[in-house]
């Protein structure tokens, strides 16, 4: 059983990198992972798949929570 979940936040320019949460996000796009690298590196891929471009200085950030 996966015990990892992706979660790729993609928030607005105006909001900072540390204050940038699910709470805070324009969008928020979860999926499993097996392993923390697998996690890191699916995050853009996820966003990147949801048809997020970056436009107006919006970005990605990737987090790996354990699924409780």
């Amino acid at each position: 059983m996966n015990t990892i979940i992706v979660v790729a936040l993609i928030c607005g320019a105006s909001v900072q990198g540390p204050d940038c949460s699910r709470e805070t996000a324009l969008d928020v796009i979860t999926a499993p992972a097996h392993t923390l690298q697998e996690c890191l590196m699916q995050g853009p891929v996820l966003a990147a798949n949801s048809g997020f471009r970056g436009e107006d200085g919006a970005y990605v950030k990737t987090r790996c929570e354990r699924k409780k």
